[in-house]
């Protein structure tokens, strides 16, 4: 009986993991964004980084966005989406110092942070 019970909570809990896993990755993951249209680009001043900004057009029924991706110079150009915003069709990037970008009033400290519309309060 209590053999039954454990591995009967045992599946439940994977069973939700993987659905919340599945939700996450079907809604909320930033890496999985459309590409969307090069708008502007700006360079670190040490050169260490590169900020991309791209405008998405998801259709009739969906507002225009703007999704910023940051580059690592060094690190053979790989990519991390940071930026994430809706009801925009232009991008301005300004680099305050060597590790902080605003891109459209939405100060960041890369590589750590991230700005995503859906998960802002």
């Amino acid at each position: 009986m209590r053999k039954g019970l454990f591995i009967s909570l045992g599946a439940f809990i994977i069973i939700a993991a993987l659905v919340g896993y599945a939700v996450y990755w079907g809604f909320f993951d930033m890496e999985r964004l459309p590409d969307g249209e090069f708008l502007t680009e700006a360079v670190s001043p040490d050169g260490t980084y590169t900020v991309r900004t791209y405008v998405t057009n998801g259709g009739a029924t969906v507002a225009y966005a703007v999704r910023g991706e940051l580059i690592f110079n060094d690190e053979d150009g790989k990519e991390k989406t940071i930026y994430w915003n809706d009801r925009e069709e232009s991008a301005t990037i300004v680099w305050v110092d060597n590790d902080t970008v605003e891109i459209n009033g939405h100060q960041l400290n890369v590589p750590q942070e991230t700005y995503d519309f859906r998960n802002s309060e």
